[in-house]
């Protein structure tokens, strides 16, 4: 009988599946969608078309582009207002100091997230804004968190992270002048600018 070589998986591999199962195990769920984002993936011929539809952001020491594409909302009935409200998403609030998604703040991101799947060809940028308080660079970070935090949510109910943008604009554009609690409560805010 002659004798047979007995076949080795490379450790490289036995690694690889420790890790996958030590993954699977730790309770950690992944995300509700995965999209490609452009240079992950995508064709040479979409991020062309992505640089292409980027409109320049006119950034000053307030204002800072968190990513690159650009939307107008010109085309959609009442979107792209400033300031206000009158869009086909309504803003929503942040309670002061935080990012955190209150619990109706979901609950108008559901909506959101469900006029938005029928509406395919939209396109949204969600703007973060902070009342008066702190320093440019600190409201400058919380608007992005609070833009990312939103974005993050509509992503997992369903909605292309492609199709969200997310830009900061820290305290430089109020919704509502004044200096009370009432008017704070309104500029701490995610608004959204819808675009084809």
């Amino acid at each position: 009988m002659p004798f047979r070589k007995q076949s080795r998986l490379p450790v490289g591999f036995v690694v690889l599946a420790f890790l996958v199962l030590a993954a699977a195990c730790s309770g950690k769920r992944p995300p509700a969608l995965a999209t490609a984002t452009p240079g992950e993936g995508g064709s040479a011929a979409d991020e062309a078309r992505a640089r292409a539809s980027a409109q320049p952001l006119e950034e000053g020491p307030d204002v800072r582009a968190v990513e690159g594409e650009g939307a107008s909302g010109s085309d959609i009935p009442g979107s792209g207002l400033y300031p206000g409200e009158g869009g086909p998403l309504a803003d929503i609030r942040f309670d002061y100091d935080s990012a955190a998604l209150s619990d109706e703040a979901r609950a108008t991101l559901e909506r959101h997230a469900l006029w938005l799947q029928g509406q395919r060809d939209v396109r949204v940028t969600i703007e973060g804004h902070c009342d008066e308080r702190g320093t440019v660079e600190y409201n400058l970070a919380l608007g992005e968190q609070r833009a990312r935090a939103t974005r993050e949510y509509l992503a997992s109910l369903g909605i292309a992270a492609e199709r969200l943008r997310v830009v900061s604009y820290g305290k430089e554009r109020p919704l509502e002048p004044g200096s009370d609690d009432a008017a704070h409560a309104k500029n701490r805010r995610a608004h959204f600018n819808v675009s084809r």
